[in-house]
């Protein structure tokens, strides 16, 4: 038991389940800030174009509701509204990352001085150097 307790807690110090959990709120959060987008800001604009009518209503009626017959239909007004949803996460998400990769592709540029370049980026940068240097200096050797 104590074993278990221990590989527990090493896992969860490392950071582990503390990035995971900091994804999830994140993520949750994220997901209440879309969902309010695109019910406040995206959707009545589209609505426009359907005559003011709500998408979320929309659906084909395949069977008629009667007495002891329940309605069946196929709601696309809903499938319309999640896919807006989903195109509108991936596509911030697409730009929050190209956002994050132009820091880090310059982070990562030894070159740029705008940005500091992290330690080990610097030494694998000033080992290239002098391996270039070597091979340079071992062509003029051997000619």
């Amino acid at each position: 038991m104590k074993k278990l307790f221990n590989e527990f807690k090493n896992f969860a110090v490392k950071g582990n389940m503390i990035d995971m959990a900091i994804g999830i709120i994140i993520g949750t959060a994220f997901n209440n800030v879309v969902n309010s987008l695109v019910k406040t800001i995206v959707m009545p604009p589209l609505s426009l174009f359907t005559d003011g009518t709500n998408l979320s209503n929309k659906k084909w009626v395949l069977r008629s509701a009667s007495e002891n017959i329940e309605e069946v239909a196929i709601g696309y007004g809903e499938f319309v509204e999640v896919m807006v949803d989903f195109l509108i996460v991936a596509f911030t998400i697409f730009m929050v990352f190209k956002f994050i990769n132009k820091f880090k592709n310059k982070a990562e540029d030894p070159e740029d001085k705008e940005i500091e370049t992290p330690k080990q980026i610097e030494l694998l940068s000033n080992l290239e150097k002098l391996m270039q240097e070597q091979n340079n200096l071992l062509k003029n050797k051997n000619e």
